[in-house]
Order: structure tokens, then C-alpha cells, then sequence
């Protein structure tokens, strides 16, 4: 019987929004969704496609129910710690995708690297970046042209909007996907990202001390964007995770570092162990974080905050933070590519800012016809309201929150400007609206990145 453990989050958008008249038929939906990855040899050696593809598999496959395949891969060896396979092409399959030999005509395509767009009159997106900027262009622009360097974040991003485009391609809910660049400056949010900006700096700075809060969906894109990130020793990297809550099947629709045969295992401890496995020196507090959480002086000063819930986030100021980078989604099936990032201290205290929220109610969605299906046969009512009270989402609205909240280190880490609050949408990028605030300059803990890919 279906409930809120099992459901699948980005099924749940068509049910919701009424396109679906039951369960079964959202998730038909769901595996008409597809995508080809088209790569050249030279992801054999650039680390930066390498993110690229991997990122793209895993943030895909978990929406697109009809399979993620990648045409053109050599045989090569791994660049990137977001994989411990041998070879890339295990790495891809780990992370279920399927490396074939010919492209499916019934799925629009992208490129990663030089490669020439495909014959095909369904949408090609090529992945595109440069410096601190990334983004997913149409590959109708004929530009062949390898991307330049770029920081690790900016491939992450351009996977991400990749998804976001395909994603509604097949949902036929933007009339412009597949027809417009989506992307975005990580340096100077709100700019154009395909105009080069010179004031990007070189890289030379991570964050060495963090505490994870909540370890869902944006916990687990806090997580992958890391462990993207070059890091010379992460050894010397400490990363407190908190979470109380067990894997649900649910979590595999939404969570890229969950899968279904992990259901029913703690997630601080399953992504404990992947972050062991990449040489982080991870800590555990498998507790609800409230205004009861205290923080020691031997504990990270940095909270990377990605909970939903209003209580835990409006006692954000109570454990003594030197930051917080909180991460929010939207919600409903009109609001669920929106997402938010706000700093702490800042003009405003959390208690301030969620403290209305707590108690509110979530908009009703039991009159649309699947949830009428379910309980004409038979389904609980109880059940059904706890059902319907799930939010709708999709992994790749939740990985842009989590490269905003790591380039806002550091951006800060490198004499970037600081925001406040960073506000938009995942289908419109273009329209970003920014904050910014006055900081002190970044001293909570850092290492330098590996020295043979620091900038010259």
C-alpha cells in the first residue's frame, strides 16, 4: 500500500497539480522521462566533465523513471572523489545509469565536452562552464568549443540545470525548455553567467570545519558538492552530521546520496560511512537539532542548515554559531522549484523569520483526483491526509541549493561578497534576487585545495 515512506516525491507533482489521475498513472508519467548523455574522449582526462557526467546520472535517473544512458564514454579511470569505482564506467553504473553504444531516439540528449550535437529534433542541451560560473545551453548554438577551468562547483550547477530543463521538457510545463540558457554566476549571483567576468578569483581556499543539519535532500547535496571539491588532505576536513531519521524508500526520489537498498538505515550513518570512504574525518549526533542543541568550542563553527522544519530552523541562533548557511525549497506543485538561502547573523534572527511559520497549514490537495482514486479503494484516512501532506520534490532544485550554500563560503572564503538572502527559482535562474550584507572576513577554518589543481 502506498504512503508517505514509499511515495515518489516528483510523482507527486503531477498528482498534486491534477495531471494525474492516480498514483499509477503519475508514475507512467515519470517512466516516459528520459535522457541520453553524450560525452567525448576528453572526459578521460578533465576531472571537471568527470563531476559533470556523474552528477548528471545520479540527479537524473532518480526523476527519470524511463533510464539515464551515456553514449561515447572511453574506457578510463576515475578523476573524482565523488566515486571510489575503478573505472568510469562502473561508477556510472553505480550510480545507475547505462553506458550504451547508440543513442535512444524517444529521448532528448545531452553533451558533456567538444562533442558535435547528435541528429535529433528533440532538445540537446551542452553543459557549459567557466570559472565560478556554470549552467546547460542548447546545443543548437553550435558552439564545439571544451569548456574553460572552472571551479568544481560550476560543473555540479551545470548537471543540475541540465536536469532542471529536461525535467520540464517532458513535463511540458515551460514552454522555453530546450530553447534558452539556464545557469548561473556563483561569484556574482544575479549577472549574466555567460559573459566572462574578470573578477573571479583563482581558487585557492576550502572550508576545513562544518556541521551538517539535516541530512535529506539538501544535507545530502551539501554532502556530494563537498566531496566534489578538490581538497588536498580531507583527512583534515571535520564534518559534523546531525540527523535522528532513518532512509525511507521516499528519499531515493529526491536524496542523492540515498538508495533503495539502504531503507531503513540511519542516514547520519549511511552518510557517514560515504564521507569515510572519501577520507572526511565525520563526527555523528543522531539528535534533533533545537533550541536544546549546544555547540562546544571544539565543535565546527560553520552550520550548513537543509531541515524543513520551522521549529529546528528558528533556533538556528541558539547554539552560537560564527555562521549559518540555511538552505529552503518550495513546497506545493506551483512552488516546488523555488528555493532559498539565508545567512546567519544577519539583519534579522531566525526565531524572527520562521517562528510565524510553525503551525501553519499546507495548502489541502486531497480533493484532486488521485487522492479521490486512493480513497475510493480503500486507503486510510488518516493515511491519506499524512499523504497528501508530503511536499513535492526533485533532486535537482535541491543540489542549486547546495552549490549556493558552499560557493557562499567560499565566495567568502576568497573576499567575495557576502549574502544575506538569496531567493529564486530553478526554471527561471536568470532572475536570482540577492541580499548583500556587510561580513567579517571568513575565519571559522580552512585548507588549501590540492596544489597540481590550484589556478596558476
Amino acid at each position: 500500500m502506498l504512503d508517505a515512506s514509499t511515495l515518489h516525491r516528483g510523482a507527486k507533482y503531477f498528482m498534486d497539480s491534477g495531471r494525474a489521475a492516480t498514483h499509477d498513472e503519475a508514475m507512467a508519467l515519470l517512466r516516459s522521462f528520459g535522457l541520453t548523455i553524450h560525452v567525448d574522449a576528453s572526459i578521460a582526462s578533465s576531472r571537471e566533465e568527470q563531476i559533470a557526467l556523474l552528477t548528471l546520472v545520479n540527479v537524473a535517473r532518480r526523476s527519470f523513471l524511463g533510464g539515464v544512458e551515456v553514449v561515447g564514454l572511453p574506457d578510463a579511470k576515475p578523476l573524482t572523489r565523488l566515486t571510489r569505482a575503478r573505472s568510469l564506467s562502473r561508477a556510472v553504473a553505480d550510480y545507475e545509469g547505462k553506458v550504451v553504444a547508440k543513442a535512444n531516439p524517444a529521448w532528448p540528449a545531452a553533451i558533456i565536452g567538444g562533442r558535435p550535437k547528435p541528429e535529433t529534433k528533440l532538445p540537446v542541451w551542452r553543459l557549459k562552464w567557466s570559472g565560478w560560473r556554470g549552467g546547460a545551453v542548447p546545443a543548437d548554438v553550435g558552439d564545439t568549443e571544451p569548456n574553460d577551468a572552472a571551479i568544481a562547483l560550476a560543473p555540479v550547477l551545470a548537471a543540475a540545470c541540465c536536469a532542471a530543463e529536461a525535467f520540464a521538457w517532458h513535463a511540458k510545463d515551460h514552454v522555453m525548455a530546450g530553447h534558452r540558457p539556464l545557469g548561473l554566476s556563483l561569484w556574482n549571483p544575479g549577472a549574466d553567467w555567460l559573459v566572462p567576468d574578470g573578477s573571479e578569483p583563482a581558487l585557492a581556499w576550502l572550508p576545513s570545519s562544518l556541521w551538517l543539519i539535516g541530512l535529506g535532500n539538501l544535507g545530502q547535496a551539501f554532502a556530494w558538492v563537498l566531496a566534489s571539491l578538490p581538497y588536498a588532505d580531507p583527512k583534515m576536513v571535520k564534518l559534523l552530521l546531525q540527523d535522528d531519521d532513518r532512509l525511507a524508500k521516499s528519499n531515493d526520489s529526491t536524496s542523492l546520496l540515498s538508495f533503495v537498498r539502504d531503507v531503513g538505515h540511519r542516514k547520519a550513518r549511511k552518510l557517514g560511512a560515504w564521507l569515510d570512504a572519501r577520507g572526511f574525518d565525520t563526527y555523528l549526533l543522531e539528535s534533533r537539532f533545537g533550541k536544546w542543541t549546544t555547540r562546544t568550542m571544539d565543535e565546527p563553527a560553520v552550520a550548513l542548515c537543509g531541515v524543513d522544519n520551522p521549529i529546528a530552523r528558528a533556533a538556528l541562533d541558539c547554539p552560537g554559531f560564527g555562521l549559518v548557511v540555511e538552505a529552503g525549497l518550495g513546497a506545493g506543485p506551483e512552488a516546488f522549484r523555488s528555493l532559498s538561502v539565508h545567512t546567519f547573523p544577519s539583519s534579522r534572527r531566525a526565531e524572527d523569520i520562521w517562528s510565524k511559520d510553525i503551525g501553519a497549514v499546507t495548502a489541502n490537495v486531497e480533493d484532486m483526483p488521485a487522492y479521490r482514486a486512493m480513497k475510493k479503494a480503500g486507503a486510510d484516512s488518516c493515511g491519506l491526509t499524512q499523504l497528501a501532506s508530503r511536499t513535492v520534490g526533485v533532486p535537482f532544485v535541491g543540489l542549486i541549493a547546495g552549490v549556493l550554500v558552499i560557493a557562499e563560503l567560499l565566495r567568502r572564503l576568497h573576499g567575495g561578497i557576502a549574502l544575506e538572502l538569496a531567493a529564486g527559482s530553478a526554471s527561471a535562474l536568470e532572475a536570482f534576487e540577492t541580499v548583500a550584507m556587510q561580513a567579517n572576513p571568513y575565519a571559522f577554518g580552512h585548507v588549501p585545495l590540492q596544489p597540481e589543481l590550484r589556478d596558476p
